[in-house]
């Protein structure tokens, strides 16, 4: 049962998320982090994973080649029932949208000129860059130590982070450099600083 669930959590994500992979961890860090479970062994309900831990994945899931939905949605799928439980989210990651894809390329091809299709993209690209912006925003408070309400210590808590951010960026907008590199990098920086 809880195999399923977890197929169907990933189904939906995948169904109702525009943008592709990286547009769709704003819907899925919303249902993973609301989403409850019993573990085996306890009586209390908990979320499939808190935001730290699905900023963990999405970190994970930056630093290895390949698409970043499946892997993200394998590492919660396997916090919750192992290798069993990571199939089935990357399969329900993967899945209905490649099938749907697959009936869709058909049929795009045949209207992709239509002034009312073109029309509709226009208006749904612009909020790929806000769901993009909304997980990059929820990210943030995760990743420099604040709550929603405010910063939880002082305004310097996360000076370094925010350094990390601004090289990152400034490499990815100046340089051809890829962006595994980058990956590379700030992970063996982080081995050595945050020991």
């Amino acid at each position: 049962m809880l195999l399923w669930k977890i197929f169907v959590l990933y189904t939906r994500v995948a169904l109702f998320s525009w943008g592709g992979g990286p547009a769709s961890l704003a819907l899925m860090q919303r249902e993973t982090t609301a989403a409850l479970w019993v573990p085996p062994g306890t009586v209390e309900a908990v979320p499939w994973v808190t935001p730290l831990e699905f900023s963990d994945a999405v970190a994970l899931g930056n630093a290895l080649p390949g698409p970043v939905a499946p892997q993200v949605s394998a590492y919660v799928g396997y916090k919750m029932a192992g290798v069993p439980g990571a199939v089935a989210a990357a399969a329900g990651t993967v899945l209905p949208t490649t099938l749907l894809m697959l009936i869709m390329i058909v049929y795009f091809f045949k209207i992709k000129d239509s002034i009312l299709i073109q029309s509709m993209l226009r208006g749904v690209r612009p909020v790929v860059v806000g769901l993009l912006l909304w997980t990059a925003y929820d990210m943030a408070y995760t990743v420099f130590g604040v709550n929603k309400l405010g910063f939880t210590g002082s305004v310097v808590v996360g000076w370094d982070k925010a350094l990390f951010v601004l090289v990152a960026f400034g490499l990815l907008t100046l340089t051809k450099i890829n962006p595994a590199f980058v990956i590379f990098g700030a992970a063996a920086l982080g081995g050595v600083l945050y020991r």
